[in-house]
C-alpha cells in the first residue's frame, strides 16, 4: 500500500518557532521556525517514506467560521512578527523540494487536508494516508486508512493516532469528536458548546446516545439528570452550532492531482544552496541521507 503524507504546514511552524531558541543566520536573521520546520519534514520523510507528500497553509485574512462568529479564536494571542517574516522562507524552502502546496481563501488548512483526504478516499486508492500536525482538531478525519502524526513534545517525539488510540483517550470513535465538541466547546479556538458540560459528561452522554441528533432527539424522555437535560435543552442552538464549527470541510473547491505530489522528483542542488544560505549545515547533512 502507498503512502500520502499531507503537513499541517502552520501547525508545523508554530511548533517549531516556539519549540526552538530564537536562532539566527550569520547575517542575523531569525530562522527558528524555517529550521524547526524543515527538520520535521526531513523527520516526516525518513520515518514515513511517503509516496505522495503535500503540505496546506492558513491565509491571511477572516475564514467561513469568522464570518458566522466573530469570536471563532479571538482568544488566542497574536504570533510576533518575526513568525510571520519566515513564512516566505518556509514556502520556499517547500517548493525547492517541489512539494506542491493548496490553500484557499476563507477556509483553514484543516479544511484543505480534510477535503484532500476525502478526494482520496472517492478515488478508491489503496492509499495509507497520515496528516502531520499538532492540532488534535483533524482526530474526526481518522479511519482504517487515516492516521494522524502529531507531536508528543518539542519537535523531536511524535505520537500516531489511529481509531484505537483515540478510543483508548476518549472512548470515542473518531466521527463522535465533532460531537463531543459540541458539548464540551473547544477553549482553543473559542469555541463555547454546552455550558457547564465538561469531558467526562460529554463523553458518557455519547457513548450513551453515539450523537449530538440522537442525544437531543431522545433527551425529553431520557433518565438524564434534571439539571444535565435542563442545561442541554437551554443551550441546544449552542451545542449544534458548536459542532458545526468543530466540523472539517470536506468540499472546499480546490483541484487536487495525486500524481503531482508524487514525493521525490526535486533538484538537490539547489536545495542544498537554499540550506546553506541559511546556515544549515546539519540540515544539509541530513538531506544526503533523504530519498
Amino acid at each position: 500500500m502507498k503512502t500520502f503524507v499531507i503537513i499541517d504546514g502552520n501547525a508545523l511552524f508554530h511548533r517549531a518557532y516556539h519549540a526552538l531558541p530564537p536562532l539566527k543566520t550569520k547575517k542575523g536573521k531569525v530562522v527558528n521556525a524555517v529550521y524547526g520546520f524543515t527538520s520535521i519534514l526531513f523527520k516526516v520523510i525518513q520515518e514515513l517514506t511517503p509516496d505522495y507528500l503535500a503540505v496546506s497553509f492558513d491565509l491571511p485574512g477572516p475564514t467561513f467560521r469568522n464570518l458566522e462568529y466573530k469570536d471563532y479564536k479571538a482568544k488566542r494571542i497574536k504570533p510576533p512578527q518575526e513568525l510571520y517574516d519566515q513564512i516566505p522562507l518556509i514556502k520556499e524552502m517547500v517548493n525547492i523540494l517541489n512539494i506542491p502546496i493548496y490553500e484557499k481563501k476563507g477556509f483553514e488548512a484543516d479544511d484543505i487536508i480534510g477535503t484532500i483526504i476525502e478526494k482520496i478516499k472517492n478515488k478508491k486508492l489503496k492509499i495509507k494516508s497520515f496528516i502531520i500536525t499538532g492540532d488534535l482538531d483533524v482526530l474526526q478525519l481518522v479511519d482504517d486508512n487515516v492516521n494522524i502524526y502529531t507531536f508528543k513534545k518539542g519537535i523531536k517525539d511524535f505520537f500516531v493516532y489511529n481509531k484505537a488510540e483515540i478510543n483508548k483517550r476518549y472512548g470515542l470513535k473518531p466521527k463522535q469528536i465533532i460531537d463531543f465538541k459540541g458539548l464540551k466547546g473547544d477553549p482553543s479556538d473559542n469555541i463555547p458548546g454546552v455550558p457547564g458540560i465538561g469531558e467526562k459528561t460529554a463523553i458518557e452522554l455519547l457513548k450513551e446516545f453515539k450523537s449530538l441528533e440522537e442525544l437531543y432527539k431522545n433527551l425529553e424522555s431520557s433518565n438524564l439528570n434534571i439539571k444535565i437535560k435542563a442545561r442541554l435543552l437551554e443551550y441546544k442552538e449552542q451545542a449544534f452550532f458548536s459542532q458545526y464549527l468543530a466540523t472539517i470541510k470536506l468540499d472546499v473547491p480546490i483541484d487536487f492531482d495525486l500524481e503531482k505530489a508524487e514525493w521525490g522528483d526535486y533538484n538537490r542542488d539547489k536545495v542544498n544552496k537554499f540550506l546553506k544560505s541559511l546556515d544549515f549545515n546539519t540540515l544539509v547533512e541530513r538531506l544526503s541521507m533523504l530519498k
